[in-house]
């Protein structure tokens, strides 16, 4: 899916250290296009993402918004032909277990996620939290903070698509012992967190006791709300968590690390599994 992720375009490119000297050349740009989420060909939510792993997208958004548990409750996900021509297959449709009930939602105000602020229309502030089924706080994993200390650089390595483009956010999944397990990119943080766990969903991993999510950029509630719903321990980012990312963490009994840089991290949340 390289080919989509990426589309090229003619630019001018000004160097203003070079006598002012400009010049047309082509450059990569991330893409991003929306893909719509139906259960039973009914819309259920829109995202604006970079094409690629959408199945996996779909599945995690399903299970970190709630609407299901484990990979048995869905019978089919496919991607379905849209209305678009050239048809660009921007349609997952979701077909639940007969005994999984429907997510309840307002028809008129479907789930809307945008690639800079995640999940939007929801119709309550109490519908934005949603508690998770593991156990998190009984994780007694640890990892060394010199582990977590080389974590993004191993990130950073991965990201093909970032180093043409320079416009994607990156989530990985690592284990304790700082092994690489499936790094995801998109325009939306968000969308590569629900890509990565739609994967670790569908291989049959979940909880993902003992194991790291790391995310470029900040952490916020969302981010962390996905963690915790998939069974994570440790969320880790390479720039500020919120308040609210903070308190959750404090509630669900996970670790939050930010501004993970180099030797220097900051740990705000669970720091009995972070050892020096």
């Amino acid at each position: 899916m390289m080919a989509r992720a990426m589309n090229r375009r003619p630019v001018m490119k000004i160097n203003l250290d070079a006598a002012a000297e400009s010049r047309r050349r082509p450059d990569d740009l991330a893409a991003e296009e929306p893909l719509e989420i139906r259960l039973r060909q009914a819309p259920l939510a829109v995202t604006m993402r970079t094409p690629g792993q959408d199945i996996d997208l779909a599945m995690g958004f399903l299970l970190t918004e709630g609407v299901i548990r484990t990979a048995a409750d869905v019978v089919t996900a496919q991607l379905c032909a849209g209305t678009d021509t050239p048809n660009t297959y921007n349609v997952v449709d979701v077909v639940l277990g007969a005994d999984v009930p429907p997510p309840v939602t307002d028809p008129s105000r479907n789930f809307y996620t945008t690639s800079s602020c995640g999940v939007c229309g929801k119709a309550s502030i109490d519908a934005v939290r949603t508690r998770s089924r593991f156990d998190v706080a009984a994780d007694e994993c640890t990892v060394p903070a010199r582990v977590l200390a080389d974590l993004p650089d191993r990130l950073r390595a991965a990201q093909r698509a970032f180093d043409r483009t320079g416009g994607l956010h990156a989530a990985g999944l690592f284990t304790a012992g700082g092994e690489l397990l499936v790094m995801r990119e998109d325009v939306g943080r968000h969308n590569a967190v629900d890509k990565v766990i739609g994967w670790a969903l569908r291989e049959g991993r979940l909880p993902l006791t003992g194991h790291v999510l790391l995310v470029s950029g900040r952490a916020s509630f969302e981010l962390t709300q996905k963690a915790w719903m998939a069974g994570i321990p440790m969320l880790a980012a390479v720039s500020a968590p919120s308040t609210l990312a903070a308190e959750l963490a404090d509630e669900a009994g996970m670790t939050l690390v930010g501004f993970l840089r180099g030797p220097t991290m900051n740990v705000y949340a669970g720091t009995q599994r972070v050892t020096v």
